[in-house]
């Protein structure tokens, strides 16, 4: 018999919503996501991390579906290592902000992700090497014209009032119409090709699931999820967003990332469908 729960398909984003880079994966989490799979719910996960790092955080959790990667860039399989769908910069675009960029803001930190994620770092700081440890991401040292063709995006990483004055900068210069930049957290803002975003990730996906997008539940934390919850059939966030993004959603958990969010809510979800 078909389990009530295989019509659901739950989208989650990752950092301070599944998990935290240094505290890694809650254990309640770890558990519930596996009970909700074996029950024949559908699990994924919509994050601007890069395939491999996916992978690592996971730490051995299967997917049930595939992943929503580098904010939308990326659709990829993790169970089969194929990438279903790719949206690449433009980049002569993205060089010439970069290149416009750096000398005003001197001590950012620069990657470039390309390919299926693979980090090319274009100038390092304190932040990259820590986005390097955190994510478990392996990366290469380069100048800009060693990195090859097929950018997905570009992170520009540094202190919160950096990053607060680069994104305000950055709205008064126009680099070409075809990237944008989006604020993916407190430290990093990004270069994304325009058009290109989880929320897009979210209906590609379900186009090749062949999946409504109303029998979606998103789970998220920030502001880069908002059109992602907005489009989705249900929207979960998490106790420890801000309050913006908890007026977006259809409900709020009681617990913190760190608290096992996730698992409270699918813990939720299946009792309301199962006899559980």
């Amino acid at each position: 018999m078909r389990s009530p729960l295989s019509e659901y398909l739950v989208i989650c984003d990752m950092d301070n919503t599944l998990l935290t880079a240094k505290e890694g994966l809650p254990p309640c989490n770890r558990t519930v996501i596996r009970l909700f799979t074996e029950l024949g719910g559908r699990f994924t996960v919509a994050t601007g991390r890069p395939p491999a790092s996916i992978r690592a955080a996971m730490q051995g959790i299967e997917l049930s579906a595939p992943a929503i990667s580098c904010n939308g860039a990326l659709l990829y399989d993790l169970s089969r290592g194929t990438v279903l769908y790719r949206a690449t910069l433009d980049r002569a675009q993205a060089a010439a902000a970069i290149a416009d960029i750096l000398p005003k803001f001197p001590r950012l930190g620069v990657e470039v992700m390309a390919g299926n994620g693979e980090m090319y770092v274009l100038q390092a700081n304190e932040y990259t090497h820590a986005h390097q440890v955190d994510e478990q991401l392996g990366s290469i040292a380069c100048p800009i014209e060693c990195v090859p063709d097929g950018w997905v995006k570009v992170v520009f990483a540094a202190d919160p009032e950096t990053i607060r004055k680069l994104g305000q900068y950055a709205k008064t210069r126009y680099y070409g119409r075809d990237n944008y930049f989006l604020p993916t957290n407190s430290i990093y803002l990004e270069i994304m090709p325009v058009g290109v975003s989880k929320a897009t990730g979210m209906h590609t996906l379900c186009d090749l699931m062949g999946l409504p997008t109303k029998q979606t539940i998103v789970i998220g934390d920030y502001y880069n999820d908002l059109e992602l919850m907005r489009q989705a059939g249900y929207a979960v966030a998490v106790a420890n967003a801000p309050a913006e993004v908890k007026a977006s959603a259809d409900t709020v958990t009681t617990c913190t990332c760190t608290e096992g969010a996730v698992g409270e809510y699918l813990y939720q979800l299946i009792r309301s469908k199962t006899d559980l």
